[in-house]
């Protein structure tokens, strides 16, 4: 019988603090600062910057930097705002750099 390793998860590439889980993912079709970057629904052991309107790909958002919990690297950031329709979806989700982060459990 095969061994479960439990639920497949994302970490912080530096420390390797559990930031995601792999079910959390929405898309990995989105652009972060540095390359590829992954839209999450939820995300933890993560703390949130000062919130700031930032002029994106996809228009105006306001937006707050997600950093480790444990070393305090940046992973991405998270929507508080969208101000086109189109882009409502976004308010209250992560991105997280696939630079930033590493799997764990697959």
């Amino acid at each position: 019988m095969a061994e479960s390793l439990g639920p497949r998860l994302y970490s912080c590439s530096n420390c390797r603090n559990r930031v995601s889980l792999h079910d959390d993912i929405i898309s990995k079709s989105f652009q972060g600062r540095n390359g590829r970057a992954f839209l999450f629904s939820h995300a933890m052991n993560v703390t949130e910057g000062l919130k700031e309107d930032r002029h994106l790909l996809t228009g105006l958002h306001t937006v707050a930097d997600v950093y480790c919990a444990d070393c305090c690297q940046v992973l991405g950031w998270k929507y508080e705002r969208a101000y086109e329709a189109s882009q409502k979806y976004k308010e209250g989700k992560f991105i997280l750099e696939k630079a930033k982060i590493v799997k764990e459990n697959w």
